[in-house]
């Protein structure tokens, strides 16, 4: 196929007559190309300035910034992780040391009551063995009183009693005196 190619174009430049200047093409006419090869050079070369001094710096510029700016996100990225890191553990460290100091508030709280109640136990106790006394005193106090009132109610029945069944008073001390010795032998 190179053969082809080769041929044909020698074909084509050694004929004159295959230029076709004549046809209206003059563009493939010889006396031309030099100055289409001038404004070929100029533009490619014009083209080539553009794109190297121009729009490649340019791109190459924006690409640059951008990896600066990448770079300096992650920078910064990386900082602010950093004190939030650091912000994270000042933040556990604050709610051990608040978590520690409610138990030990708590434990002191629980102590001091403890305390209290068993302080106000003790009054409570001491109050109620203060009661229990006085009620001992008064039972005593009220059996005491109530044995003589029930010997003067007896002697009181007794004589009564005799004198409705035998129609006569009897002796106020004798009725005493066994009144006595029957309470004296319920109490024993």
């Amino acid at each position: 196929m190179n053969k082809t190619i080769v041929c044909i174009t020698i074909a084509a430049l050694s004929a004159d007559n295959l230029f076709a200047a004549e046809a209206g093409m003059p563009q493939l006419d010889p006396t031309y190309w030099a100055s289409q090869v001038f404004w070929l050079a100029i533009i490619f070369s014009s083209i080539y300035f553009l794109i190297a001094k121009i729009f490649i710096p340019k791109i190459k510029g924006n690409i640059d910034a951008r990896e600066d700016k990448i770079r300096k996100d992650l920078e910064e990225a990386n900082l602010l992780k950093e004190e939030a890191d650091k912000k994270l553990k000042i933040y556990n460290a604050s709610i051990e040391e608040a978590k520690t100091k409610a138990r030990k508030i708590l434990s002191d709280s629980r102590k001091k009551l403890n305390e209290d109640i068993q302080v106000k136990k003790n009054q409570i106790e001491k109050e109620i063995q203060k009661e229990i006394g006085n009620a001992e005193r008064e039972i005593q106090k009220f059996k005491m009183s109530s044995s003589t009132k029930v010997a003067s109610i007896s002697e009181e029945i007794v004589s009564s009693i005799i004198k409705d069944i035998f129609g006569e008073d009897l002796n106020k001390s004798s009725i005493k005196a066994t009144v006595s010795e029957i309470t004296k032998g319920h109490k024993n």
